[in-house]
């Protein structure tokens, strides 16, 4: 049986920072709002909206501040403006009709100039749990969003970490993202009794941290 879902990223996200381990993982996340965008692309320089229900890629924009002015990126389109107010303006017109949130852009390794992110799906069997998969997903070319619907590429996890960051030892690397896996699990299964499979999206950033980007209750 699969086990409850639970749909909410924010509900997730609060879950994982409750917990020192793994706080530091997780990219700066906030409810959507016009101060809260304008405060994170002054922090950050560019930051990833999604709705905070969904999968999939659906809905998620980037957004980014730069010497153009302002802009956002949805699939393969993307718009730049003189000033915040007209971006976001722009930006309401183009988000799907749900609850969104904001996530800190991460500067993800990459693949020939595509960004690549990572999938471990883990299942619950009896009162333990597996690993079923660990891989990497490569954009297709021209989007940032990973996703196989949207056309992204899988291939292992030890091959993806040895292309997109050859500098980096690959071993440690998958082996910190099991650790790191294991930690949330206990954690999740403790806010969210009745879970019975998870779905991590990590993703590795050019300089090698490991970051949560989100994770599901019913991976696909």
């Amino acid at each position: 049986m699969a086990g409850r879902e639970l749909a909410s990223k924010l509900l997730k996200t609060a879950a994982l920072l409750s917990d020192s381990r793994v706080a530091g993982y997780i990219p700066r996340t906030r409810e959507y709002s016009a101060a809260g965008l304008s405060a994170m692309l002054g922090s950050y320089g560019n930051v990833v909206i999604k709705p905070v229900v969904g999968g999939g890629g659906y809905g998620v924009i980037k957004v980014f501040r730069d010497h153009r002015g302002y802009g956002f990126t949805y699939m393969q389109n993307t718009r730049i403006y003189g000033d915040f107010t007209s971006m976001r303006q722009a930006l309401d017109r183009f988000k799907v009709k749900r609850k969104y949130l904001i996530q800190q852009g991460i500067s993800l390794a990459r693949i020939s100039g595509r960004p690549i992110d990572y999938r471990v799906k883990v299942v619950k069997v009896g009162d333990h749990w597996e690993f079923r998969s660990m891989v990497g997903r490569v954009a297709r070319p021209g989007l940032f969003v990973t996703n196989l619907c949207k056309g992204g590429t899988m291939l292992s996890c030890r091959q993806g970490l040895r292309r997109s960051l050859p500098r980096v030892g690959t071993s440690s690397k998958k082996a910190e993202m099991r650790r790191l896996t294991i930690v949330c699990i206990e954690l999740l299964e403790r806010h969210f009794p009745g879970i019975g499979e998870l779905g991590f999206d990590y993703a590795v950033d050019h300089r090698g941290k490991i970051w949560i980007l989100e994770v599901n209750t019913r991976p696909k």
